[in-house]
């Protein structure tokens, strides 16, 4: 009787989860995998079919997933490059005193909207920002707006912070006895670093991975601002085929991909990086 009661109380508890789950994903993605198979209206829009055209189509758009599939783990590397020094950094050498505001200062860029921080790249990549500077020392025909470099600084920027707390989290809870104990075995920190302290940090990684490159994959304003329509991501097809073009059929086809993509992608990642050790992850927070 207990049991029972027990399963009808987590059932009840866990009812508005699920239906807001059933509701705000599960239920739209069936509506984008339904207008897949559709056909476009003459004016737009959608009309019901049944047919793979759209899917065949796909190759038409292949541009838009090679750069997202180059520069979404690129990204993420470059990100993680960065991030892991300053992480280890904030958790192993800063003192408590100063944690908690350098944290805030990693942080504050989020309390500024991600539009207005791109348009302010646009004026430091542009011809009146860093080109103009070369110039005055005699470096003359740099360009750096609207291209793929421009990219990759404003992902590098835009994400960062979504890299560097994963792995800070994991490094401030490394049991720093684990390094005094290999310290006084003879083991010198660098060999400490690659036995101890990198491994234990792997799930903070992995974490801070996964969050920045999905994220990119479904990135739009950065290519769109920073690349200036040369570096076309599969967010900025997707607006291209459902707000101007309307040919909302090929548009969820082309969603229904990326979906599949993510999947398959993230589900290969986590299985050769984890490991299975799920009891070693990490939270954000």
């Amino acid at each position: 009787m207990g049991n029972k009661k027990g399963s009808w109380l987590t059932a009840a508890l866990l009812a508005p989860t699920t239906l807001w789950f059933l509701i705000m994903l599960v239920f739209p993605l069936i509506v984008v995998v339904i207008y897949s198979f559709g056909e476009r209206a003459p004016v737009g829009g959608y009309v019901a079919s049944l047919t793979l055209e759209q899917y065949a189509n796909l190759p038409s758009r292949l541009k838009a997933f090679t750069n997202t599939m180059t520069f979404a783990p690129l990204g993420a590397l470059m990100c993680l490059i960065i991030a892991y020094p300053l992480a280890y950094y904030l958790a192993v050498k800063v003192s408590q005193r100063w944690k908690l505001l350098l944290l805030v200062l990693v942080i504050l860029p989020f309390w500024t909207s991600m539009l207005i921080r791109t348009y302010a790249w646009i004026f430091i990549l542009g011809g009146r920002g860093i080109p103009t500077l070369l110039e005055i020392i005699g470096i003359e025909g740099v360009r750096l707006i609207n291209t793929p470099f421009a990219v990759v600084v404003g992902i590098v920027y835009g994400y960062l912070p979504l890299m560097v707390f994963p792995i800070y989290v994991s490094l401030d809870k490394l049991d720093k006895r684990l390094l005094e104990a290999a310290s006084d075995l003879g083991s010198t920190p660098f060999r400490s670093f690659v036995q101890i302290t990198l491994p234990l940090s792997m799930p903070g990684v992995a974490t801070g991975c996964m969050l920045v490159f999905i994220l990119l994959m479904g990135e739009f304003l950065i290519p769109a601002f920073l690349g200036g329509g040369k570096v076309f991501f599969i967010g900025n097809a997707l607006v291209d085929l459902f707000l101007q073009s309307r040919n909302w059929p090929f548009g969820s086809a082309v969603a229904v991909m990326l979906v599949i993509i993510m999947l398959v992608t993230v589900s290969l990642y986590m299985r050769f990086t984890m490991g299975g050790k799920s009891g070693r992850d990490t939270s954000i927070m």
